[in-house]
């Protein structure tokens, strides 16, 4: 991967609705070699794929919870019934393990408190937990989907 496959890749982080004339015009390029880097940063899996970024408050899922899990049991298989757990639990929208104190951090979005203890329930109903402990965010100071591949995309203090 190249500074040009990294500024591309930035832009399409920005807005992936770009049509690729545009994106080769802000690269400044021309059409078929920006599209063919596009194609092979596809086939790569470096882009893994393109989705619509909803406005959580708009479609009724603005709370969001941050659930700290520890559990007692380390094995394979009990990773694997939580593993599969929460893929079926549509409100997990991240799921993390971890290294420290918490071994699993969820990020979890509802539409309101009613509806977490509804996801709470279920998850604990599902797999054993040692603790769980859950953290509503009062308010989203950031949130993006962008990883920074160039010196523009991070902010550096001079």
């Amino acid at each position: 991967m190249d500074d040009l496959d990294r500024r591309i890749l930035s832009i399409l982080q920005k807005d992936a609705t770009l049509p690729v004339e545009r994106v080769a015009a802000m690269v400044h390029s021309s059409k078929s070699p920006v599209w063919n880097r596009i194609r092979k940063l596809r086939e790569a899996g470096i882009i893994d794929r393109q989705v619509a970024i909803l406005d959580a408050e708009k479609v009724g899922r603005a709370e969001v919870f941050f659930v700290m899990v520890k559990t007692s049991s380390h094995s394979r298989a009990w990773l694997e019934r939580f593993a599969a757990a929460i893929a079926d639990m549509g409100e997990v929208q991240e799921a993390h393990r971890l290294a420290g104190e918490i071994d699993y951090l969820l990020k979890v979005r509802v539409t309101d408190t009613r509806a977490f203890d509804s996801f709470y329930k279920r998850l604990v109903a599902e797999v054993e937990l040692f603790s769980v402990t859950s953290l509503l965010s009062m308010e989203t100071l950031k949130e993006t989907t962008e990883i920074p591949l160039t010196e523009e995309d991070v902010d550096t203090p001079e």
